[in-house]
């Protein structure tokens, strides 16, 4: 009798946590929010985010609260000897959180960790060249995400794509772009969309862009969007996030049915910003 009533104690208990925790993640949040925004990291979003000044006076003060959040949330690990320092962290944050504008009040659920490496770094890659055969080799990366926790990033990538920002190439924006994708657990090109309606248009304007890619890398015709976002539907999805944040005008351009849905999902529009 005892070792029952103990056990429904304990689910009760696990209830209460369950149903209290959002709630005082809540709050924390607007804790954080409310806190002034240190001068020092103005400064530095300021210099290490191109477009910074370029946003409303709005999205100036929803991004601060947003980085406040995000650099209490997340934790940040040095690769490879690697000092990880508050500029680091902050330059990072701020280009993570241009994804976050649209309000969702989610901050990258799933991810815990940000490792980054001084540099390139190298993976073991399998891949399978036959019926029975398995080829491992040794390729360099500059960033990845993972599905269940981590963002892998090389801190001479970001340097350069912030000193570069109009070349549609973003390291941050493209590996955050996948944890967006990646937030029900699978990579195939789709976020979370704000209704069920929403996706039968994402799916076809999404996928006859994707086509057209496609089309226009086997040809060797020159496009906005990096080659890259040919390799799959996910891989798209984010290539489409680096040129929407920093080919805007060329993006719309020549894909302005892809650019709008962009600009409904991420609730923003680059080009005013331009």
């Amino acid at each position: 009798m005892i070792q029952t009533i103990v056990v429904f104690i304990i689910i009760g208990l696990i209830l209460v946590g369950i149903l209290i925790n959002p709630i005082l993640v809540k709050r924390q949040r607007n804790r954080l929010k409310h806190r002034p925004f240190p001068p020092l990291w103005n400064a530095i979003v300021e210099n290490n985010l191109p477009i910074y000044l370029c946003l409303s006076t709005d999205e100036i003060r929803r991004i601060q609260r947003h980085i406040q959040v995000f650099l209490a949330e997340k934790q940040f690990i040095g690769c490879r000897g690697l000092q990880v320092t508050e500029e680091m962290k902050l330059t990072i944050a701020a280009i993570a959180c241009l994804l976050l504008l649209n309000e969702r009040r989610q901050y990258f659920p799933r991810l815990r960790s940000i490792l980054v490496y001084p540099n390139a770094y190298f993976v073991q890659e399998t891949t399978s060249i036959g019926k029975y055969v398995v080829e491992e080799r040794r390729v360099a990366r500059l960033g990845e995400s993972w599905t269940n926790d981590q963002v892998v990033l090389s801190w001479e990538q970001v340097k350069q794509d912030t000193n570069n920002w109009r070349d549609g190439r973003n390291v941050v924006l493209h590996e955050f772009a996948h944890q967006l994708d990646q937030e029900d657990g699978k990579a195939e090109g789709v976020p979370i969309l704000q209704h069920k309606s929403d996706y039968a248009i994402w799916a076809k304007v999404m996928t006859e862009a994707y086509q057209q890619l496609c089309n226009d890398v086997l040809q060797g015709a020159k496009t906005v969007m990096d080659t890259y976002g040919a390799t799959n539907p996910a891989e798209f999805f984010a290539v489409a996030t680096e040129t929407f944040f920093e080919k805007p005008h060329q993006l719309l351009s020549q894909h302005p049915a892809l650019y709008e849905q962009l600009q409904r999902y991420y609730q923003l529009d680059p080009v005013q910003w331009f």
